[in-house]
């Protein structure tokens, strides 16, 4: 398990309270996507906290020692500093940029094309293939189902999600839009992106291979 010293300043709350306030945060990175936060025994009330939702490190995690893992859904909020972050803490090594093509961008299910567009934005985020935003009006509304999914990303915020009905059938969640995403990822608000995972994406006429991640 890799881990090192974080520089934030890392708050949990519950019931209204601070019950963890650190200067002295580690990230432990137990999965390979995202870190999780340990904070030293004396950052934190842990009388305050239900003893399910604390972890201590085993004693092969000597960098840790010292240190809990507070459960992040057990807390009602976690702070960065003086901003709510949301689902984990922020990588230190992730990086997303959000920029505007011309690029010609068609989205096809069941050999239905759902979406074209010659103004896509484009989202690169490390570890993950490139999203693909594009304008509602480019997109073949008459095809998408409100579905009552939604996922949550310390970078963009909360998206609601769409199934796309093609092919004689509904296909579950294959699209989705941030309404209101965070500052930093203002420019997809309002945009729809379809998981290159599980559709047809072809960029300037060129077929893409569907990427195999988590999300496939």
């Amino acid at each position: 398990m890799r881990t090192e010293d974080g520089a934030k300043r890392v708050r949990a709350f519950l019931g209204g309270r601070a019950v963890a306030d650190s200067h002295r945060p580690k990230l432990a990175w137990e999965v390979p996507w995202y870190p999780s936060y340990w904070l030293p025994e004396g950052d934190v009330d842990l009388a305050a906290i239900p003893e399910a939702a604390i972890r201590r490190p085993p004693e092969t995690a000597a960098a840790l020692a010292g240190h809990v893992h507070l459960d992040w859904g057990a807390m009602d909020a976690w702070f960065e500093e003086d901003e709510e972050v949301y689902v984990h803490p922020r990588d230190p090594y992730t990086r997303v940029d959000i920029l505007a093509s011309s690029r010609h961008v068609e989205v096809m299910v069941d050999g239905v094309t759902v979406a074209d567009s010659h103004r896509p934005t484009i989202l690169f985020e490390t570890r993950l293939p490139p999203r693909w935003y594009l304008p509602p009006t480019h997109v073949r509304l008459d095809l998408l189902r409100p579905s009552t999914t939604t996922s949550q990303c310390p970078y963009k915020g909360t998206a609601g999600y769409w199934s796309v009905e093609a092919g004689g059938r509904l296909h579950p969640d294959l699209a989705w839009t941030y309404r209101t995403p965070l500052p930093e990822s203002v420019k997809i608000a309002g945009l729809v992106c379809f998981l290159n995972e599980k559709v047809d994406l072809v960029v300037d006429g060129e077929l893409q291979v569907r990427p195999r991640t988590k999300f496939s």
